[in-house]
């Protein structure tokens, strides 16, 4: 245990945090608490532009993936009726090789090279706004036959093995709001919910929002939320859970130690990503917690397990970086020094000899198939990302770059001028009815008013990039050749959607 712990220092960092919220904007609240109460509380902004309510840190939100961690609680919880050694086609027969051969353990710590569901629909060029259904979901999940990458030899953030597994649960009579209900609101006396879709009502909820070109819009997704995000409740509901499981009460003895255990991957290395729990470091101390994002949505919190002390950070605005409000109170409650950001890395775009594995390095901003990190000093010449759920360490070697990115080797080389050959040109389709045209080094995607003419970027060696925005999200995607008439379009968590030439 800390003695010398500085709250009042704590709350000075998420002072400064808040009052970057205006009045007439969207907000958020930061809360610090240990296991006797909550030390403080700090909001700002509003939890509604129609009403200009202020947010506080009873505003109900989405806490988008900080869900995860409850959800694997419900699993650990069930361990009679699911383990996390089981195949996923113990439960789910339906599923096609390697998706069938996955482990349930694998599917939820990141390390199973499952497709996020919703970054290939991206691909098939369908909107963050198109409804998509539970059901119809699995049947596409069922269809696929390609993982990201070998299981247990990456770690890469991706959905769908909650999706999975809920599923899998659901056909046993067991359903994730019903524990919610049951096993954290009614017992601990606070108000969660775990609504199905983004249009079901939820008592108390404040909207949230991005900003565009034209100022603050309401945020609104499609896509069936599923165990992986769908948990709504407010920044004092969330601190109520947290404190309960820190203190392992209400039947959650040990469950902590669980979710947060490290898991192995294939050649023994251990994963600081746990079971819907991540580990982040100050100094040489690790601190557990995690993230959420939703269009208009973002929060995490951060615990101390030594010491049962926390931060929560919840907010109705798409800007908000929950991640840095909680490190930065941790390092200002503990006195333990923040990490140096590091610049030493050449700017400029990098793509690996072949594949698509692509790199663009920006000041300390590392950006890997489209999935931005801040990298941090690291010894010996090294940088890193310091993080468990997108871990990166690379260096510089000659005009290369060279380490690992998701816990797999990579070496990045600059790249150079390059053309988009004519012969790319023509009509690409795939089974699922999803179609591009490539014509004079641009990619087309959609119909009518939607459709959209992306200029390709050449990487070399068959690589291109295009940009498409998608509402409050701009990704860009490469598309990497297989063959002369066969492609695939990848993105960090879908890398692979493969398209035909239509002859």
């Amino acid at each position: 245990m800390q003695n010398d712990l500085d709250w009042s220092r704590a709350a000075k960092v998420a002072d400064g945090f808040a009052s970057q919220w205006g009045s007439a904007e969207p907000g958020g609240a930061i809360i610090g608490f240990d296991l006797s109460g909550i030390r403080f509380k700090r909001s700002g902004g509003v939890e509604s532009l129609s009403t200009r309510a202020p947010f506080t840190s009873e505003s109900v939100v989405r806490y988008a993936s900080l869900t995860k961690h409850v959800f694997c609680a419900m699993v650990l919880q069930n361990s009679d009726v699911i383990s996390l050694d089981d195949p996923l086609s113990m439960h789910l027969e339906e599923l096609q090789s390697p998706l069938a051969d996955l482990t349930v353990g694998h599917a939820l710590d990141m390390s199973g090279g499952l497709p996020d569901v919703r970054e290939c629909l991206s691909l098939l060029g369908l909107s963050v706004y198109t409804e998509t259904k539970a059901e119809a979901l699995l049947s596409y999940l069922c269809r696929m036959t390609r993982l990201n990458f070998k299981p247990g030899h990456e770690v890469s953030y991706s959905n769908t093995g909650y999706r999975l597994v809920e599923a899998a649960l659901q056909r046993k009579g067991l359903f994730f709001d019903a524990f919610v209900q049951e096993r954290l609101s009614q017992p601990l006396g606070i108000s969660l919910n775990a609504p199905d879709v983004w249009n079901d009502p939820v008592s108390g909820l404040a909207p949230g929002y991005w900003k565009s070109d034209r100022g603050w819009q309401l945020s609104a997704a499609g896509l069936h939320l599923s165990a992986s995000g769908s948990l709504t409740g407010s920044g004092e509901a969330l601190v109520r859970w947290l404190q309960a499981l820190l203190r392992g009460e209400a039947g959650f003895a040990g469950v902590l130690d669980r979710l947060s255990a490290q898991r192995p991957l294939a050649d023994g290395r251990m994963s600081d990503y746990g079971l819907g729990l991540r580990w982040s470091r100050l100094g040489a101390r690790r601190f557990v917690g995690h993230g959420g994002s939703h269009p208009g949505y973002k929060s995490y919190f951060l615990t101390d397990p030594d010491n049962g002390t926390g931060f929560a950070v919840v907010s109705n605005r798409e800007d908000t970086n929950g991640f840095k409000i909680a490190l930065e109170a941790m390092a200002a409650l503990t006195g333990l020094p923040l990490p140096k950001p590091s610049n030493t890395l050449p700017e400029g775009l990098y793509v690996t000899e072949s594949g698509p594995y692509w790199l663009e390095i920006k000041g300390s901003a590392a950006t890997y198939i489209d999935a931005e990190d801040t990298l941090y000093e690291d010894v010996d010449g090294w940088v890193s990302s310091r993080s468990a759920s997108s871990p990166m360490r690379l260096r510089k070697d000659g005009i290369a770059l060279v380490g690992e990115v998701g816990h797999a080797q990579r070496r990045f080389l600059p790249v150079g001028q390059h053309e988009v050959p004519a012969a790319l040109s023509g009509r690409w389709v795939l089974p699922e009815g999803a179609e591009f045209d490539i014509a004079d080094g641009a990619l087309s995607m959609g119909t009518g008013p939607v459709r959209h003419t992306m200029p390709l970027t050449a990487l070399g060696n068959g690589r291109y990039l295009f940009t498409l925005i998608d509402g409050p999200w701009t990704k860009r995607v490469c598309l990497n050749m297989l063959g002369e008439d066969h492609l695939e379009l990848v993105s960090n968590r879908a890398r692979m959607v493969e398209y035909r030439r239509s002859i």
